[in-house]
Formats: structure tokens, sequence, C-alpha cells
């Protein structure tokens, strides 16, 4: 006996006055999808939707919703309805009901993530950013096991204190370079290097730690920063509820280019509006040309007509003042050109990362960024 738990995801989409303009279905969409191990919430709202970051419109969700969504597992059947006339989207679970016997189950099933989390993983608890000279109080390495400089994994370090409340797992800083926003030239944060991991051993006036992971060289006056208690956050993908234009900072790895799958940094955080899971069209500032590249002349023959005003200098004597050409009518502004998208999925205060999904052409710094 079969009892079928159904949990209606209305979404109104091209015959839905609503939505008419802005959510379109993929043309070779599937009728039903078989959710698998691997798959994310990205991947399978991309095989119904042309934008796949308006998943919350097609699922009606709430603001609630968006930030604690009800997860899907891996076997739940997304079933695309249109009985009705409009498309619907529908979650489709089977309970079943089991005779006695030995049955092997996951003691708990794990919900698929909205992206791969092994590519964002690292950046959730690490870099970081910090405001200017924030770095300057926190806990510093004071000294190694027989006097080691470079410190790696295995070497007892001392650090200057640490109490027993202030936790047993730290991460390893060293200031990095300051984040400038492009336009107001103001120091936004400071990107601390994350160089590793350590673990206490004793507490106190100094404290022992031991160095339990290197990503790159460690020495004696780096900084520790409490690790986080989780690494991964429930979010969905979704537009900004209004307008939002920002720059691309940085590409990390110090990089020129990126492409889609490269951590970025924007410059909006939390103060403006940002939060994890927004996602955001990559423009590419159109240049400013020269008017006698960008356009023809019609007819060199013809004579152009020029307004002149006349005065008397002095002396008295006649003058004719022809007006000044204005350089913006020597040039010509090419349209800004949209070249990706990117999801937003940690947050500063004025500064955020993301993960480039989509990229039509290598992605710079300084392009734009704004609501799709």
């Amino acid at each position: 006996m079969y009892r079928y738990i159904i949990t209606l995801l209305m979404f109104c989409c091209l015959t839905t006055q609503a939505f008419a303009t802005d959510v379109q279905l993929q043309p070779n969409h599937p009728e039903r999808y078989v959710v698998v191990k691997g798959d994310t919430l990205w991947g399978i709202s991309a095989r119904f939707l042309k934008d796949p970051w308006l998943w919350p419109k097609v699922w009606k969700m709430n603001r609630q919703q968006i930030k604690n969504p009800h997860w899907i597992y891996p076997g739940d059947v997304v079933v695309l309805d249109t009985s009705s006339g409009n498309p619907e989207l529908r979650l489709l679970r089977e309970t079943i009901t089991l005779q006695p016997g030995v049955r092997v189950e996951e003691l708990e099933k794990q919900a698929i993530p909205t992206i791969a989390p092994n590519i964002i993983a690292p950046f959730l608890s690490q870099p970081l950013v910090i405001e200017e000279d924030q770095l300057a109080g926190a806990p510093t390495i004071v000294g190694a096991q027989e006097n080691h400089v470079v410190l790696s994994p295995g070497v007892k370090i001392y650090v200057d204190k640490l109490n027993e409340e202030d936790g047993l797992l730290w991460n390893v800083y060293r200031p990095g370079k300051p984040l400038i926003d492009p336009d107001t030239k103001q120091v936004l944060g400071i990107e601390a290097i994350y160089l590793g991991d350590a673990r206490v051993s004793q507490y106190g006036e100094p404290a022992t730690a031991e160095i339990v992971r290197s990503k790159e060289e460690i020495f004696t006056k780096d900084k520790l920063a409490k690790a986080p208690d989780t690494l991964l956050s429930s979010f969905v993908p979704h537009a900004p509820d209004g307008q939002v234009q920002g720059r691309l900072l940085s590409i990390y790895g110090g990089v020129a280019e990126g492409g889609p799958n490269s951590i970025v940094t924007i410059n909006r955080g939390s103060a403006e509006g940002i939060e994890d899971g927004h996602v955001l069209a990559i423009y590419r500032y159109g240049e400013t040309i020269p008017k006698l590249v960008a356009e023809k002349k019609s007819d060199e023959n013809r004579l152009k007509e020029v307004n002149f005003e006349t005065s008397r200098n002095a002396d008295g004597k006649l003058e004719i003042n022809f007006p000044k050409e204005d350089e913006a009518s020597k040039t010509i502004k090419l349209p800004d050109e949209r070249i990706g998208l990117l999801m937003v999925f940690r947050t500063f205060e004025h500064v955020s990362y993301a993960l480039v999904m989509q990229a039509n052409q290598p992605v710079n710094v300084l392009d734009l960024v704004q609501t799709p």
C-alpha cells in the first residue's frame, strides 16, 4: 500500500500575468525529475527554468522559507503538472508501509545543497574580511616548540592568551591587502589571509596549541580567530527585492580573469541589503570611444550651421565668440553588456563573497554587478 505525500509548490509562469515577463520554462524541460545524490538546487531549477534564480517565485516561497527552505532530498520526484492549464511544480514523496523484516537505511538523509559544497565550503569559514586593525587585539602566536621558524602540522605553538570559554578550534590568519571601493576609494575592509587551523591543548597566559592544518606557511606573530561552529548555510538563490548596483573588487587567487565557479568579491554587503543567496547579473562596462570612429559621416560636403555670439572688447572692437565643443560631444559610450551571473554565499558589512554561476565572457575586476 502506498501513500503519496504531495507538497504543492505552485509556480505561475508564462500564463500568469504576474510572472509572464520574467519566468520562462526551458524549451526541453522534463515532465518529471528524480533527485539524485550530487544534485544541487541550482542545477535542478535549471532543468525547468531558463532563469534558475527565479526558484522562489515558482515555488511560492516567502522570506522565511528562502532563509530556511524545506529541503529536497535524493529520491524525491519533481513533477511538472499542466493539467490545470497553468504549469505547476509538485514535489512527490513516497511513503511505503513495510512488512516486518530487516532494512538498512541511512540514519539521516542529506538534503541537496544550493550549490556544490566542495567549491564554497572553504570560503564559508575563510578567508575573512575584517575592519582595519581588527586583528591587532586578536590572540597572537608568540613562540613554537624547539624554536621552529616555519610552523607546520604537528608543531606545538604558544599563544599569548586564550581562555577556556574562547573555544577549542581556531583559524590562523595574517592581515592581507585592503579592499578599496573603486568608486568612493574608501577602505571597505582588510582581507585576512587564511593560513591554517590550530587546536588548543592548554589554556592560559600563554596558552598551548597545535597546528593541525596549514594551507600556507605559518610564523610567529600570525593571528588566531575563532573557527565558526558551522560551515554550511541554508539559502535559496533569489534576486534582491530592490535595485542593487556594485562592482567586482577581486577574483580569488589574484588572477586577472575569472569564469564559472570562480570566487569573487563585490563592494556590497549586509549594510547595503545583500544577503546569502542573492543572485546578481554581471555586466561589462561599455567603453567610451571617439564619435568619429563610432558614426559614419552622412555627407562630407554638407555645411554645418554654427551658432555664435558677438561682443565688443575693451577697445570697442567686435569679437565673434564660437561655442567651445563639449568633450562629451566628441565621444560616445557603448551600452553595458551582460556577460554572466553570480550568487552571493557569504556577506560582511560592506563586502560579499560570490560564486560565478554563468559567464559567456571572461569576468574581470571592476565589472558591474546589479539586480538581474
